[in-house]
């Protein structure tokens, strides 16, 4: 769907002025990610290129505060739609450099959120003048793959000035290409945030500059069908020196404020970005192979459509929520959005391989990257649990909006 095509839809119109002309500028760069999309998904690497090109094209700090040399996007900045139209736009070029961006931006929220002034200042800084890439890393997953004799995790020891970190992390997504990583550990030991039973107050947040010779990274274990590109490598921890001026706000405050239920609804941009690619794609082959005409057809290209306008229309109810500081309807909407997003993405992409036939899944045609990637990527949460949660809400039942856990 090109820029012209959108820019007639309502929730366009309701952006700024600076809002519409990033969105451009994302889709320019876009467009060369597109081209090499094929190549990082075939060899399973990190795509470097792209963020350099987004960084020449000075949109690499998105979710940076204006004060700080920012663009000031995002759900504390009062812009929320932007970002995650911006996010969408290069998911439909190569949804694993979405969710690299996803990451990379989300974690500057987090710094804006709850580092101090000085912590600022220091890591902004290399963002927006040195073009720095950020990751943020909790998954230590306590159940095991077939063929693995061990669980992830890590153990943290407080020493004179600091942390000394041992062990692993599993799905480090930007493995191979991020600077820095905000590392979700536990005071208690494996799990994380996601995984760990432990109180709220024995996580903390800590940045880690990851060019420490005690950081490595383990390559072997990505092998997935989709989402290749992400680089989520295993990060292995040999006695990791955290210094105590890396610790990003309280301890527990990641669980305590629910920061996790602010992303949830930016997987959603990005399935969106997935879906959005399928339907360009099927436009394109359906007027060149002459087939507009088959009733059929225009049902596949009528539903496609639908999920679309709905999908960005859930995006921007979400979105106001947040710029409006009404976080409490921001998160029960985001998890709406998120639900809903993953199966109407998936039914686009399958009405598009209906539309198109079979030679829409034979490279070097996108949708068969597109199927799988987003076919691997929706199983970021279950969305089971998703549902699960959205009912305990609904009948106001205790229920966790962060990570879906009954």
């Amino acid at each position: 769907m090109t820029l012209d095509k959108i820019s007639e839809t309502p929730w366009l119109h309701e952006l700024r002025p600076q809002g519409r002309d990033l969105i451009g500028r994302v889709g320019e760069v876009a467009e060369a990610c597109a081209k090499r999309a094929d190549e990082h998904d075939r060899a399973a690497t990190f795509p470097g290129e792209d963020f350099d090109d987004l960084a020449a094209a000075g949109l690499n700090a998105a979710t940076v505060p204006r004060e700080h040399g920012g663009l000031g996007l995002g759900p504390l900045n009062g812009d929320t739609l932007t970002l995650w139209l911006m996010t969408k736009e290069l998911a439909k070029a190569d949804l694993s450099l979405g969710r690299c961006w996803e990451g990379h931006t989300n974690s500057l929220v987090l710094l804006h959120a709850l580092a101090s002034e000085q912590q600022q200042e220091r890591w902004f800084d290399g963002i927006v003048r040195g073009g720095q890439k950020w990751v943020a890393w909790s998954g230590e997953p306590q159940a095991r793959k077939p063929g693995e004799g061990t669980r992830f995790g890590t153990g943290i020891t407080a020493v004179d000035g600091g942390w000394v970190l041992e062990g692993t992390k599993a799905f480090a997504t930007s493995a191979t290409g991020a600077d820095w990583a905000l590392l979700l550990v536990n005071t208690a030991g494996p799990g994380g945030a996601r995984h760990a039973d432990a109180p709220a107050e024995g996580l903390l947040l800590l940045a880690c500059d990851l060019s420490d010779p005690t950081v490595t990274v383990d390559e072997s274990w990505w092998d997935p069908i989709g989402m290749r590109a992400t680089a989520s490598h295993v990060v292995e921890f040999d006695q990791t020196f955290l210094p105590q001026e890396n610790l990003v706000g309280e301890p527990g405050a990641y669980l305590h404020e629910g920061w996790q239920s602010a992303f949830t609804p930016h997987y959603a941009a990005s399935f969106l970005g997935a879906a959005e690619g399928a339907f360009d794609y099927a436009l394109e082959y359906l007027t060149r192979q002459n087939k507009t005409a088959d009733p059929y057809v225009h049902h596949r290209a009528g539903s496609m459509a639908v999920n679309l306008q709905t999908s960005h229309l859930w995006l921007a109810h979400v979105a106001q929520f947040w710029d409006r500081g009404r976080r409490a309807e921001a998160q029960r909407a985001g998890n709406c959005a998120r639900h809903l997003v993953e199966h109407l993405a998936l039914e686009t992409v399958e009405h598009c391989v209906r539309a198109c036939g079979a030679r829409s899944l034979v490279r070097p045609s996108p949708v068969e990257r597109i199927l799988r990637d987003l076919t691997f990527y929706a199983r970021h949460d279950n969305d089971d649990h998703v549902l699960a949660t959205i009912g305990r809400a609904t009948l106001g039942e205790t229920h966790d909006s962060s990570f879906f856990k009954p």
